[in-house]
């Protein structure tokens, strides 16, 4: 993991603000190295500038929290959702077509709200390559 943490890719405001605990489990944090290596990083090189981490792990209870979907792929450390620098819809758009420029081996690649964020995913085990608007 070159550009990213586990710690940041765990990271919550919600959590913090609401004494969730939010620690990934060993084969969680795997899946987030995962991620990173096949997806963060390679999209942070092409993108030559910061990209920000708003929501990557969340725990059950976090997941509630923040009104996830029950079968997030958040809650086994699979999925991100980012941001350009600034963040702002052009800068995530650029995101967006990056990641379907470079051929990453995405699972769901999601324009949440108007490229307001990205939400993207990797499986080691399903790559569908699935491009959504919500």
């Amino acid at each position: 993991m070159k550009h990213f943490t586990i710690t940041e890719l765990c990271a919550s405001d919600t959590a913090k603000k609401q004494g969730i605990y939010n620690e990934p489990t060993a084969a969680v944090a795997d899946n987030l190295v995962r991620l990173t290596e096949n997806i963060l990083d390679p999209l942070r090189e092409a993108y030559g500038k910061p990209i920000r981490v708003n929501s990557g792990y969340r725990s059950q209870s976090l997941n509630k929290a923040v009104g996830g979907v029950s079968n997030s792929q958040h809650l086994e450390g699979k999925a991100a959702d980012i941001v350009g620098t600034p963040n702002n819809r052009t800068e995530n758009t650029i995101l967006f077509n990056l990641i379907q420029n470079l051929l990453l081996p995405f699972d769901q690649l999601i324009d949440e709200s108007g490229m307001t964020w990205i939400h993207v995913s990797f499986d080691l085990h399903r790559q569908r390559g699935q491009v959504l608007k919500l």
